[in-house]
């Protein structure tokens, strides 16, 4: 059976029921199937609770309003714009599975049509099939892509794009790299080294670090926002699998825990399916 959104499971919260602590346990148990971390579920209303016995509501309205107000102060949107004349490197982070190498794809599409330079950088050189769908993508999209040999140094590709660019008077580059979280070690170390890379290469200022998440992935998203903010830091998180139903509180946990704003959303398989993040619109539909 297809789990409630929690848009759903809100609005059944008020059928019968009285605004009092079995109301706000519920709630609870809603926001933690909502995918909001347990933690931060009880903190929340534990929050809103203790608004509602001060201002005495009990309205459904004015609760949804307070409940909006709450979640609106952790989630926040952000654009990043590149500078012109300058080496600009965005790099994209994430597991295996999340889309990483379409969303790659998508915001390069996004930038080319808003007439910036762009070469994406195959530097997952580890997954022989990452750097052939960038290959192909780019074909498509008439981007240029650097790749390297399969097995090489990856930091070596970002190295060669931010090379290029330079020569080129500038522009922007999207660097796909590896996710495989279960050689954690190897992984990082790698990640490291493209960071230090792409943060030489970079002129100051123009380097930023994207982390895609999958929509659909619950919880698991603040771990993996953990590990790579604690690996090489982060300026941003995408959100990808949108149109799901699920339409997770993830971004919320992610806010508030590691004070990371969204910058995109991608809504599907096609290049044009991403856009800016809109946060109010995010949190409308997480409320329903």
């Amino acid at each position: 059976m297809a789990r409630l959104s929690f848009a759903q499971a809100f609005k059944n919260l008020f059928g019968s029921k009285k605004i009092d602590a079995e109301f706000f346990d519920d709630l609870t148990d809603a926001l933690v199937e909502g995918d909001i971390g347990a933690k931060m579920a009880y903190e929340l209303t534990e929050e809103l609770e203790h608004i509602c016995r001060e201002k005495k509501i009990s309205d459904e309205g004015e609760i949804k309003s307070e409940l909006k107000r709450i979640l609106s102060s952790y989630v926040k949107s952000c654009e990043f714009v590149p500078e012109k004349g300058k080496v600009n490197i965005y790099m994209l982070l994430g597991v295996n599975g999340v889309g990483k190498t379409t969303t790659a794809a998508k915001i390069a599409k996004l930038y080319k049509e808003r007439g910036e330079s762009v070469i994406m950088a195959a530097s997952d050189t580890f997954r022989a099939a990452a750097e052939e769908q960038l290959e192909m993508h780019g074909e498509r999209l008439g981007i240029r892509v650097i790749s390297h040999q399969h097995g090489s140094d990856p930091s070596a590709v970002v190295f060669d794009a931010a090379q290029s660019a330079r020569s080129g008077g500038g522009g922007l580059i999207i660097a796909d790299t590896a996710g495989r979280l279960h050689n954690k070690e190897n992984l990082v170390r790698e990640l490291q080294k493209i960071d230090r890379i792409a943060a030489q290469k970079a002129d100051a200022g123009c380097f930023k670090k994207l982390l895609v998440i999958d929509g659909t992935t619950g919880q698991n998203a603040l771990r993996q926002a953990e590990v790579f903010s604690e690996s090489v830091g982060l300026d941003a998180i995408v959100i990808t699998k949108y149109d799901s139903t699920a339409r997770g509180g993830c971004a919320f946990t992610i806010g508030k825990q590691l004070s990371l704003p969204v910058a995109f959303v991608c809504t599907g398989e096609k290049y044009e399916n991403i856009q800016a993040f809109d946060s109010e619109k995010y949190v409308e539909e997480f409320l329903g």
